[in-house]
This record gives structure tokens, sequence and C-alpha cells, in this order.
């Protein structure tokens, strides 16, 4: 049986106490509840304090949670969502594009991919759902960066290595790139992360016209591309793909 850590344990344990208790709980209350001491309790809910995770009341002393875990919670409850709302609508795009089709949010620096819709053809592939992508050289990412403004100051903060030979390694030069992305409304990557691969991405906004991630259609450079020029009918597609998801989780018509 693998063995746990029993700080974090100590801590999930304080957590779930006043997630299922009264609003606020005294050092006290808590320390008796978890059976711990009221030293190795202070330690516990100071560093909980310090990550946002429980608030202490100024006048009471008291300890309630806080509201990072309200941030996480809705970031948890968006990703699902947003999941559950693409579902029918990548697999249109894949269909209607005969490629591969992700679904990416952000996290850590990076894009994460939440979904995958595998090519609509006999190839072998592999599921590619929790694979992380860079932030600095995908349409995805590059979309969340121009329309998320958390998302703009993680990928400028990034180290913008070289992936391929094309990869952009300037940031002042991709800064004014995503300048461009947010004008025409897509990013796109053409050999910037795998050789001999491109991409076409859309920004995906909520009801309150916020960026919750992004759509892309990934294949060959030589399906993506009409000789060196992005084929229109794709991007078209990826873009209604985006609008159409974007429409069910609330944004409206835009």
């Amino acid at each position: 049986m693998a063995r746990t850590i029993q700080s974090l344990e100590r801590a999930a344990a304080v957590l779930r106490l006043l997630a299922g208790g009264e609003r606020r709980l005294g050092l006290s209350d808590i320390s008796s509840a978890i059976g711990l001491a009221k030293a190795t309790t202070h330690g516990l809910l100071r560093t909980l304090a310090q990550e946002g995770f429980v608030e202490q009341d100024a006048i009471s002393g008291k300890y309630q949670l806080g509201a990072e875990l309200l941030r996480l919670g809705n970031s948890y409850l968006d990703v699902h969502e947003l999941r559950a709302r693409a579902l029918v609508w990548t697999d249109d795009l894949a269909r209607a594009s005969g490629e591969s089709v992700y679904l990416g949010v952000l996290h850590k620096r990076g894009v994460l991919i939440v979904h995958h819709v595998f090519r609509p053809d006999d190839s072998r592939q592999v599921l590619e759902v929790g694979a992380m992508q860079p932030l600095h050289s995908t349409a995805l990412g590059k979309v969340l960066a121009a329309f998320d403004p958390v998302a703009h100051n993680e990928v400028m903060e990034s180290d913008f290595a070289a992936i391929t030979p094309l990869t952009t390694t300037d940031p002042g030069a991709f800064d004014e790139g995503l300048a461009e992305v947010r004008a025409r409304g897509w990013a796109s990557d053409i050999g910037e992360t795998w050789d001999g691969v491109a991409s076409v991405a859309a920004p995906i906004v909520d009801r309150r016209r916020m960026p919750v991630g992004a759509v892309a259609v990934t294949g060959a450079v030589e399906r993506i591309l009409d000789e060196e020029t992005l084929r229109p009918r794709l991007i078209a597609a990826v873009r209604d793909c985006a609008r159409s998801v974007s429409r069910d989780l609330g944004a409206g018509r835009f």
C-alpha cells in the first residue's frame, strides 16, 4: 500500500472540518476535533492561511474556509462544464475537418488538454487527454495568451524555449503577434511545436465573455495548409465550433 504524506492528510482534515461544521471555528475546537496539539494545528492553519485556503477573523480569531478554495472549485466546475458542452461540437469539427481536435485550458504555465477527438480515419492514434502543451508555440497557447490576461502574464514569464527551428523565442516578437491574434480571432502553429504539424485554434468564452479555454484542429502541414496558406474552411470551422461552445456556455451571440 502506498504511503501517504501526513502533513497533507492533516491539512485535508482541517479543511473538511471547516467545510462540514460551523462556519467559523477556534484553534482549540479544531485541534480537539482532529486530535492534534494546538501548536501543530496552529502551524497547519498558518500555512493554509498563507496559501489562501483558510482565513482568520480579525475580531474573534476564529478560522473559516478561504477564497482560494472557491476559486479552485469554480475552476474545477468550469473545466467539467466546458468539456461537457464541447463534446458534440468537437465531434462535429473532427468529422467536418477530417483532423484531430483538441480542447485546452490554462494550467501551470501551459495548456492542459482536457478533451481530444481522434482524427476520423483508421490510423493508430494516442489519446492525449491530460497532456501539457507549451503556451508560447502552440495555437491553443497563443489564443489563451492573447485573450486571457492571466495566460498572457504566465507566457511572458516563461523561457520561450526553442522547440523546433520555427519556434518564436523572442518575447517581444511573440507579444506583437498576439495583437494580430486578437484582431483576427484565431491563432496558428505551423511547425513551431512539432515538425510537419500545423494547428488552428480559437478562443471559447463563458457567459461573462471571459476566456475559459480554446479549441484547435491539428494535422499534417500538407492537409492544414493549401500550399503556404492555411485553408480558410478550416479556420472558419474552428471558429464556428468555438462560437457554438461559447453560446452553450451562455455567451450569447458574438
